[in-house]
């Protein structure tokens, strides 16, 4: 028997403004580590693989929250799950905020990641309370004032650790997702829940996949460290394989799995998903190491940057990234995901290169940061689209939510092995890789870029294949 649910109450411009300071909090408190890794590497003595894993956690976390959030708010309710999932968050600043060391700030920052189920979610909302009209306007500027957030929060960051504290820079954004979350609790209206598949939540995918991604994670980024001891890498090797052959395993019998596998079977998703990959890949050499590059003293090869200078030198890449989207929904409409897609990869190889051959002036990491960080923009806008336009409309988040995992593990892998990279490129006695380890990491950055044309030459011009 099928339950009617009564539609969900109109909201007025406070309720989206509630969403909207929401968002804007998010993303600042989101944004904050990037440009202040190198000062948390120096405070909490962290090497260069343990700062990789440190800028990664929170992704990897709403990669494994984001398909769950969206079934716990098809249950009961998408109001409901988004101020629960926000205490999570609120729980997890706090946690970060008051870190003495490592571990605890990494556990902060797996709380944290609850965020990125709950902007999803947030325009699920408006969607169910708005005219399709009005929603689509809505929902364009609760994304703006996400973007926006995550560039106060790059600038922001910075100035705030080393005027007050590295406490401070998570205690201030929190305290405004706390304020935003109580005006969504107060301001927004509930909305029925909406009639359920009949399928559980597939726990048994979450677990797996959460160990394939921590056992991926730790055999990365500690691969070098474990040379000397060749049992305990060998066995973590084991223990991935055998999480990921039982998640594998699991998704393919599985009523409603977290990741439908069985989409890969598809030419155009299972391109966009090896395409997503080895871009991100790529992007996420840019995004760890650039700012690490800042970081290295002036009177070595580096610029001695502050944290505050960092932030700043991020800003046109961040700028960059927002444009990004916009440009490749007009280029995909007038050219195909091809030729986009095309043009992003070779623009982000040329900015890798170019990283790897100059980086002695501020403004050769400036530029180079920003071609990346378009390219990225362009190449995976373009791929969510493909992606989305592909399938039928019943599986539309199925197959998005494949390239969401993929983007994920793409940026963590890369940013893993290049922290590795710096790692293995680090003098004995020293704190500081030597320059040809950030060389070395751009090059590889490139060549993993540049083997993704292999892919694009086999995509059809238009969407559908």
């Amino acid at each position: 028997m099928t339950t009617t649910h009564a539609p969900a109450p109109p909201i007025g411009k406070a309720a989206v403004g509630a969403l909207g300071a929401l968002a804007v909090a998010t993303g600042a408190l989101e944004s904050v580590v990037t440009p202040t890794l190198p000062l948390l590497q120096r405070e909490l003595d962290m090497s260069p693989a343990e700062g990789a894993l440190l800028s990664i956690v929170l992704l990897v976390t709403g990669a494994l929250i984001t398909p769950i959030a969206g079934k716990l708010g098809d249950r009961y309710g998408g109001k409901r799950v988004v101020v629960r999932l926000m205490a999570v968050v609120c729980a997890g600043g706090l946690v970060s905020a008051l870190a003495p060391n490592l571990p605890v700030l990494l556990l902060g920052q797996v709380l944290q990641g609850a965020m990125v189920g709950a902007l999803p979610l947030s325009f699920i909302l408006v969607r169910a309370h708005l005219p399709a009209g009005e929603s689509k306007v809505a929902i364009g500027v609760v994304s703006g004032l996400f973007v926006g957030g995550a560039m106060a929060g790059t600038l922001a960051a910075g100035p705030v650790a080393e005027g007050l504290s590295r406490h401070w820079m998570f205690a201030l954004p929190t305290f405004a997702v706390i304020g935003a979350t109580v005006l969504v609790h107060r301001l927004m209206p509930h909305d029925p829940p909406r009639r359920p598949d009949g399928t559980g939540i597939d726990w048994p995918g979450l677990v797996l996949l959460s160990g394939t991604l921590v056992t991926l994670m730790l055999v990365l980024g500690l691969g070098a460290d474990l040379v000397t001891q060749p049992l305990v890498l060998v066995g973590l090797v084991v223990l991935l394989a055998a999480f990921g052959t039982g998640w594998v395993a699991v998704e393919r019998r599985a009523a409603s799995p977290m990741v439908d596998l069985r989409m890969l079977t598809r030419p155009a998703v299972g391109k966009s998903c090896v395409l997503t990959f080895l871009i991100c890949v790529g992007t996420s050499a840019a995004t760890y190491l650039v700012p690490q590059l800042f970081a290295v003293p002036a009177d070595t090869y580096g610029f001695g940057a502050s944290a505050t200078a960092i932030g700043l030198f991020l800003l046109p890449g961040a700028l960059a990234a927002s444009l990004a989207g916009p440009i490749s929904g007009i280029g995909v409409r007038r050219l195909g995901s091809r030729a986009v897609v095309t043009a992003g990869v070779l623009l982000m190889a040329a900015g890798l290169l170019g990283l790897a051959a100059a980086h002695t002036e501020i403004w050769h990491l400036v530029v180079g940061k920003a071609l990346v960080a378009l390219a990225n923009g362009l190449c995976v806008t373009a791929m969510v689209t493909r992606t989305a336009t592909s399938v039928d409309p019943g599986d539309t988040g199925i197959a998005t939510g494949l390239v969401l995992v993929t983007r994920v593990i793409g940026f963590a892998v890369g940013v893993q092995v290049t922290g590795a990279i710096l790692t293995a490129g680090t003098p004995s006695g020293s704190k500081i890789p030597a320059e040809s380890a950030f060389v070395a990491g751009f090059v590889l950055a490139a060549a993993v870029t540049v083997l993704s044309l292999l892919v694009v030459r086999t995509m059809s011009k238009g969407v559908k294949e």
